[in-house]
């Protein structure tokens, strides 16, 4: 029996389909054996995020984060580390590679008043190869008045550079909150990068050359109390008609969750984009409490959350629809359970200290050198 015409190319597409998969599948593979053998250890997983173990006993604590084929742990039980170690080396080919000081790119460095943050060397790296090898560096992820439009300039005769950069910069904002808003709005313009686009890549790649040690302090001596600032804007996207939303929390000094996202529904009156803003930072909010409560460190009274806007602050405590909120789906309104409950209290903030800016504007040097000292980002020289 004659094969129809082009069979041995199909059974090689069907070969090379089940090897992507099968390629797929093995890290979850993996990652369901190990984390089978922490939890017949004694390991617990969070619930609040699957890549975290924790282990308790008399003797102290274990804290294990789990990424694909790579783990790290802490604690205060170094016997039971220890002892975690001769463990997993009897059930997996593993590695102690000893004290933590790079994973995945990120780079840690311990001080006597803290842990620092960055990603220097993978900013190097990743900067040395593209050749920007000019010594040109500029104030400012974007300019002030910067308003990129996604027909400006014309379109790139190769987008795959704009990607692959705008991939590393997205990696990069792990530890660099100070270019989140500027990679958030070149990161929109993925499918039909232009020149004009290209530009604004190039003027963050300089911004990051001349702040390459830039990284995130963690300080030893804070009280671990949440607080968090939120706020709404549309200025910065006049594109159309969606909101850009941005909130960041801090334990005490130490900035530990940032974001920045364009809503994705269109608003009526703003202080509905206002009032949703708020439903997002207190989704973000109650989940940094579990987590935090489920590595016992329990937030005792309701945590901050500062606001800009006092209309929003009030719909959160009025029950009363009127104009300003019958289109707002109830979902948004868990907030004023919350609100009731004392899980979280809205506090106004005046705009000239509203710290989420950085995240939903561009800005001048002036404004972006205030907020940047806000979010405790420090230079870390090289020892």
């Amino acid at each position: 029996m004659t094969p129809p015409p082009g069979s041995d190319f199909l059974g090689k597409v069907c070969q090379l389909r089940r090897a992507l998969y099968e390629m797929k599948q093995a890290p979850r593979a993996w990652f369901a054996k190990f984390s089978t053998a922490l939890l017949q250890y004694g390991f617990s997983a969070s619930p609040y995020d699957f890549v975290l173990f924790i282990r308790r006993s008399p003797a102290g604590i274990i804290i294990l984060l789990l990424y694909v084929d790579d783990m790290v742990t802490t604690g205060d039980d170094t016997s039971g580390i220890s002892d975690l170690q001769t463990y997993l080396h009897r059930h997996f080919d593993m590695k102690n590679l000893g004290q933590l000081h790079y994973f995945l790119g990120l780079e840690i460095s311990d001080a006597p008043d803290g842990i620092y943050l960055s990603q220097a060397k993978y900013a190097s790296d990743f900067i040395s190869r593209l050749g920007l090898n000019d010594s040109q560096i500029v104030s400012t992820p974007l300019e002030g008045n910067c308003r990129l439009a996604p027909f400006d300039g014309t379109p790139l005769e190769d987008p795959s550079r704009y990607r692959q950069l705008g991939g590393s910069l997205i990696y990069l904002t792990v530890t660099r909150p100070d270019i989140a808003h500027a990679v958030h709005v070149i990161a929109q313009f993925m499918a039909n990068p232009r020149t004009v686009l290209y530009a604004a890549v190039l003027s963050i790649l300089h911004y990051v050359k001349g702040t390459l040690p830039h990284g995130l302090h963690f300080f030893a001596d804070s009280p671990l109390v949440l607080a968090g600032f939120s706020d709404v804007d549309w200025v910065g996207d006049p594109t159309n008609c969606f909101f850009i939303t941005g909130y960041c929390f801090f334990l005490r000094s130490s900035l530990v969750s940032w974001r920045n996202k364009k809503q994705t529904l269109v608003s009526r009156p703003s202080v509905e984009s206002e009032y949703r803003a708020v439903a997002d930072s207190t989704s973000e909010l109650l989940w940094l409490r579990q987590l935090l409560s489920n590595l016992r460190v329990p937030q005792p009274s309701s945590t901050s959350l500062h606001y800009d806007s006092t209309s929003a602050i009030q719909i959160s405590h009025n029950d009363v629809f009127h104009e300003r909120t019958k289109h707002i789906e109830i979902d948004y309104h868990f907030v004023r359970q919350h609100v009731r409950a004392s899980t979280v209290h809205l506090s106004y903030v005046s705009s000239e200290d509203q710290t989420v800016d950085i995240f939903t504007k561009y800005l001048f040097l002036g404004r972006f050198s205030t907020l940047l000292s806000k979010l405790k980002l420090v230079s870390i020289l090289p020892p």
